[in-house]
């Protein structure tokens, strides 16, 4: 059962939507579960999914009255790197504009279907509909993913995660100049309260922290900065909406204001470019590196300091 506090960036959604992004499934799976009986709103089951919800109202999901969820299947055209595997650990380079797992909307043609293809095992590690996947990149970030291949390492990594034991450094290149060289963002991530598929900056958030240092300034073709960006939580578009929050958005991200004239990008120029864990089962220190792709570094042949 999946329980959520109705926060102001949703009042006045429709229950089905809401029951659609609670769950990532699409809107017409989520019918379904409510025409079921499969949510409530403060403790009344609803069968009507067009009904509005207010903000503070608790609503309750039931995800096993879901419509059968079709599992992944393998899938070998699907094109990522492995910088290492063994028994129970694979880590992926993942290129940019692959999806993770399967969910509404992207059904195949995933990095999980990828997998089931190299590691058919993973199949029955973790969830049955993203098998193996602990943390996940944005379909438009590339590189460095841990992926458990044994239910032993899923526990141990998802564990991991929880307690801030592994470190994600992201390179990003963004617009202008920051005051300090280093820093720290500790600003509370939630929905947009004007537009609930957006993530922003929020009070009623949840905690998040992205420590930056900045690399290189640039002040042709216009002012920008490379950073590295660490992780100490793992929200939804965290970098992406710290790095907008003061003012310095990742250039090429049309989300969250990092379009404009001056420098282009194919994509958000953020890339997961090292990855900073225990081993989940023998314990050993690991640490894995990923070069920047030749798309984002084709950006930065044409800048200057």
């Amino acid at each position: 059962m999946i329980e959520e506090e109705i926060p102001a960036a949703l009042a006045g959604e429709r229950l089905d939507r809401l029951v659609s992004l609670i769950t990532d499934c699409s809107r017409s799976d989520a019918s379904v579960l409510v025409a079921a009986g499969g949510a409530s709103v403060d403790g009344e089951v609803q069968h009507i999914g067009k009904i509005r919800v207010k903000e503070g109202q608790v609503v309750r999901v039931d995800p096993t009255l879901l419509p059968t969820i079709e599992l992944p299947a393998a899938d070998p055209s699907v094109v990522f790197g492995i910088v290492h595997a063994d028994e129970h650990l694979i880590i992926v380079d993942k290129p940019a504009g692959l999806v993770v797992h399967p969910g509404a909307g992207n059904g195949e043609g995933t990095l999980v279907n990828g997998l089931l293809a190299h590691y058919p095992e993973i199949a029955m590690v973790g969830e049955a509909h993203r098998p193996g996947i602990v943390h996940r990149l944005d379909v438009g970030t590339s590189g460095l993913l841990a992926v458990a291949r044994t239910e032993r390492a899923y526990h141990s990594l998802v564990d991991a995660l929880k307690a801030r034991d592994v470190g994600r450094v992201y390179r990003a290149l963004v617009w202008g100049h920051l005051a300090n060289a280093v820093g720290v963002v500790d600003a509370p991530i939630g929905r947009d309260h004007r537009d609930a598929m957006r993530m922003a900056v929020v009070v009623d958030g949840k905690p998040a922290r992205t420590r930056y240092r900045v690399l290189h300034e640039f002040r042709t073709p216009t002012d920008a900065s490379t950073l590295e960006c660490r992780l100490e939580t793992g929200r939804t578009h965290q970098i992406r909406v710290h790095l907008a929050a003061i003012g310095h958005p990742v250039v090429g991200d049309g989300t969250y204001g990092g379009v404009r004239s001056g420098i282009e990008s194919p994509r958000p120029f953020l890339h997961a470019a090292s990855l900073e864990l225990v081993h989940p089962v023998s314990g050993e220190a690991l640490v894995f590196h990923s070069q920047l792709p030749d798309d984002l570094a084709a950006v930065e042949v044409g800048l200057t300091a």
